[in-house]
C-alpha cells in the first residue's frame, strides 16, 4: 500500500481533455447570457408552481423583501452589491402599490416583480469563468505554493527558487483516481467533499487541476469573497456564489436551478453538501439536501427529454474526504458548535481572518511539516449505486442495472417530487457512509481521540460542558496508560480498514511511540495553545480542551469509544 501511495503521489497526469474550448465549463461561459436567461425562466416557473395563487405569490414576495431588508440591517458583508438597498426598497414600494389596488388593475405586476428578483439572483450567483484568468490563477497557485514548499524544505539560500519538491509531496491524493478520470470523459461529475476549512475551495481547485481534469463549476460560500485573494482565485477557477444568509424560496430555487441546468449541460460540478464548514470537527452526518436534489432532478430531466432508446449522459457522484492535521478556524468553529449545542439555529458565516490572516496561514502550512491528504471515493450514480469503470450502475450484488428505471411510472419517465425526495435522502446516507469509509485517519486524529476519551472516562459523572471546565491540574494522563490505549485503538483502526469501513495514513504504522510523537507534533500544530503535548515529566497534557475536543471529533462515528 505504501509503495502504491508513493507511486500515485509522484505521478503526473495528462489532461483528460486537451484544450480548454472542449471543457463544459467553457461552453457554459461562452453562452453565459442564454444560460442565465434559462436559469431565470426555469426558476420563475418553479416558484410559480410552488406558490400558484396570486395571494401566495404576493405573500412570498413580501416575506422575501422583509428577510432581505433584515439581512442588510443585521449582517452586511463587503462583497454585497452597493445598490441592493435601493433595489429592495423599490420592490417593497411596488408591492405596497400592488396590495393597495384591485387585482384587475395590476395586470400580473407581482409576476413581473418575481421575474426581476430571480434575474437578479441568477446574476448574483453566476460564476464568470475566463480561460485567460483560469490559466493565470492556476499557474500562480502552483508557482507560489511550490516556492514556499521548496524554501522550507531546502534550508539553503536560493531554496525558494528550486523545484526539488512539488505540491504532490505536500498534498497526497489517494483513492479512485483512475476511475474518476475515466468517467469524466463518459459523463458529468458531481464532486461532493467534506468541508472543514476555508482552504478547502482552493485545495479542491488545485486537486482537480493536478488530476488533469477540466475545470469544475463549484458553489463557494459568498463569505469567502470577502477575502480578496480568495475572491480573485475563485472567480477565476469557476466558482459560483452561495449566500447562506438567504433562506427565501426565490433565492433557494434559483440556486438549485442554476446547478440543475449546468449539470444538464454537462458542466462538471462541485459543492460541499454539508452546507458549511463542520463546526464540531466531525465528518458530516447530515447533509443539506437542496443542491444534492439538483443532481437527481438533472438526471431525471435528461431521461425525460430523451427518446427511450437514446443514450443519455449520466451524472456521477464522487465523495471526497479532506484530511488535515490542523484547521486554521478550529477555535472559532468549536466555540460556535459548543454555544449552539442542542439548538437548531443558523450560525452566520464570518471572516475572522481576512486576506492577511489567510496568507499567514498558507505560509505556515507550506513552511512546516504538516501534510494534507485528499481521498477520492468510488464513483456512484445519483441513486447512490456504485458504478464500474464504464459508468454502468451496479446493484448490491454487482449486477448491471439501468438508472432510467428509477424514474419510470407506467413505463414512462415522470416527475414525482415525493419519490425524488426519498432518492435524495438515500443518496445523502450513501455519501456519509462513503465519507467514513474513505476517511484517512492520521496519527493526530488518533492521539486527540484517545486523550479526550480517557479524560471523559476518568470523569464519568461530568457532562461535556462540565468536562471542558476541568482545571489544568486534573488534565494529566500518564504516558504509559496513554501509550497502551493508543496501541489498542490503533489495532481497531487496522481492523476497520480490513473491513472496508475506514482508511488510514501509512504513518499510522510502525512503532507506537513514533506514531504518538508524529501525532503530538502535528495535532493543531499552528495554534497558539496546543491541544495536546507532553509536559516536562513526559506525561500528556492539554493547553486547550475545547480544541482537543474538536480534533477528537474526527474519529466520532466508528465506535472506537468501546476500546478506551
Amino acid at each position: 500500500m505504501e509503495v502504491l501511495e508513493k507511486k500515485n503521489k509522484n505521478k503526473k497526469y495528462k489532461p483528460v481533455l486537451e484544450g480548454i474550448p472542449e471543457w463544459p465549463v467553457y461552453q457554459l461561459s461562452k453562452n453565459r447570457k442564454e444560460f442565465l436567461e434559462d436559469v431565470a425562466q426555469k426558476s420563475f416557473e418553479r416558484i410559480k408552481s410552488i406558490r400558484p395563487t396570486r395571494k401566495e405569490l404576493i405573500d412570498e414576495l413580501e416575506a422575501t423583501v422583509y428577510r432581505e431588508q433584515q439581512r442588510m440591517k443585521r449582517n452586511r458583508w463587503r462583497v454585497d452589491p452597493e445598490d441592493e438597498a435601493l433595489f429592495w426598497a423599490d420592490i417593497k414600494q411596488q408591492l405596497i402599490e400592488i396590495t393597495n389596488k384591485p387585482a384587475e388593475d395590476n395586470l400580473q405586476r407581482e409576476e413581473a416583480l418575481l421575474s426581476r428578483i430571480v434575474n437578479r439572483y441568477a446574476h448574483e450567483i453566476a460564476g464568470n469563468f475566463k480561460p485567460s484568468s483560469y490559466r493565470f490563477a492556476r499557474e500562480m497557485i502552483t508557482f507560489w505554493f511550490s516556492r514556499l514548499l521548496n524554501a522550507s524544505r531546502i534550508k539553503k539560500f536560493g531554496g525558494f527558487f528550486r523545484n526539488q519538491y512539488t505540491l504532490r509531496d505536500k498534498i497526497q491524493i489517494v483513492g479512485k483516481v483512475k476511475q474518476l478520470r475515466n468517467l469524466t470523459r463518459k459523463g458529468t461529475i458531481v464532486m461532493v467533499p467534506t468541508h472543514f476549512s476555508n482552504l478547502d475551495s482552493i485545495l479542491i481547485g488545485w486537486v482537480i487541476h493536478a488530476l488533469g481534469l477540466p475545470a469544475f463549476i463549484y458553489g463557494a460560500g459568498l463569505n469567502l469573497f470577502n477575502i480578496k485573494i480568495f475572491a480573485y482565485f475563485m472567480n477565476s477557477l469557476g466558482a459560483y456564489k452561495v449566500d447562506r444568509r438567504k433562506k427565501n424560496i426565490p433565492y433557494l430555487e434559483t440556486l438549485k436551478t442554476y446547478s440543475n441546468i449546468a449539470l444538464q449541460r454537462g458542466a462538471h460540478s462541485l459543492f460541499f453538501p454539508g452546507g458549511t464548514r463542520s463546526r464540531s470537527g466531525m465528518i458530516e452526518k447530515t447533509l443539506k439536501l437542496g443542491l444534492l436534489s439538483s443532481g437527481i432532478e438533472a438526471q431525471r430531466n435528461l431521461y425525460l427529454n430523451a427518446a427511450p432508446d437514446q443514450e443519455v449522459r449520466k451524472i456521477f457522484i464522487v465523495p471526497v474526504t479532506l484530511n488535515y492535521h490542523f484547521v486554521l478556524e478550529a477555535p472559532e468553529l468549536i466555540d460556535d458548535y459548543l454555544s449552539s449545542k442542542g439548538q437548531d439555529r443558523y450560525l452566520p458565516e464570518e471572516d475572522t481572518h481576512g486576506s492577511l490572516g489567510m496568507l499567514k496561514f498558507l505560509f505556515k502550512f507550506f513552511t512546516k511539516g504538516s501534510n494534507i491528504s485528499v481521498s477520492i471515493g468510488r464513483c456512484m450514480d445519483v441513486l447512490g449505486n456504485y458504478v464500474d469503470d464504464e459508468g454502468n450502475s451496479l446493484d448490491a450484488h454487482g449486477r448491471v442495472i439501468n438508472t432510467r428505471d428509477y424514474f419510470l411510472a407506467g413505463n414512462q419517465v415522470t416527475i414525482d417530487t415525493q419519490r425524488e425526495n426519498e432518492y435524495t435522502r438515500m443518496l445523502s446516507l450513501r455519501i456519509v457512509e462513503e465519507y467514513h469509509r474513505i476517511n484517512r485517519i492520521f496519527a493526530s486524529h488518533l492521539v486527540a481521540f484517545v486523550a479526550f476519551e480517557l479524560w471523559q472516562k476518568k470523569h464519568p459523572k461530568l457532562d461535556l460542558f462540565g468536562l471542558l471546565r476541568l482545571p489544568e491540574e486534573e488534565l494529566v494522563i500518564d504516558y504509559a496508560e496513554f501509550r497502551k490505549t493508543c496501541k489498542r485503538v490503533r489495532k481497531q483502526i487496522y481492523q476497520l480498514k480490513e473491513e472496508g469501513k475506514a482508511n488510514h495514513a501509512t504513518h499510522l504504522k510502525g512503532k507506537i511511540d513514533e506514531v504518538i510523537k508524529h501525532g503530538l507534533d502535528n495535532v493543531g500544530i499552528f495554534h497558539l495553545k496546543r491541544p495536546l503535548l507532553k509536559n516536562k515529566e513526559g506525561h500528556i497534557i492539554t493547553q486547550d480542551l475545547n480544541l482537543l475536543y474538536y480534533y477528537h471529533n474526527r474519529l466520532v462515528g466508528y465506535e472506537l469509544e468501546k476500546f478506551i
